[in-house]
């Protein structure tokens, strides 16, 4: 079963990320490459990216001459997504087992992060 581990933050989370100390910085970046590594050895990760900062995102949808109109960032929105792995493993536990690993990675702040886990819809029995 397919997930999506999703790393979310709010909207000076960017900024407040880039002025933690080097040390910080550092560790958590180690941290995020050695779970990266961990789950692409157990077979685990279909793949994982950080995101741009959501001051470069656009809102985009086809006009009626089918090109595209673009509408700033989203301005009413309090939590933007910064990251995400996909997963593939046995069942929910294991995903969820997953985040709570992720939710403790190196950062300002002893409380681990919130990580959204979600299923993946994968065929016409996920509708059902």
């Amino acid at each position: 079963m397919k997930f999506m581990l999703m790393l979310n933050t709010p909207r000076d989370g960017y900024a407040k990320y880039m002025s933690w100390p080097k040390e910080i910085l550092e560790a958590n970046a180690a941290f995020m490459i050695e779970f990266n590594r961990k789950l692409s050895a157990a077979g685990e990760l279909v793949g994982a990216e950080g995101l741009a900062s959501p001051v470069q995102a656009k809102l985009v949808r086809a006009g009626k001459d089918g090109r595209p109109i673009t509408d700033g960032v989203f301005p009413e929105a309090k939590e933007f997504l910064a990251g995400y792995w996909i997963v593939d493993v046995d069942g929910p536990e294991r995903a969820y087992q997953l985040a709570a690993e992720a939710s403790t990675a190196p950062g300002i702040g002893d409380e681990p992060l919130w990580v959204e886990v979600r299923g993946i819809m994968s065929g016409r029995q996920d509708l059902e």
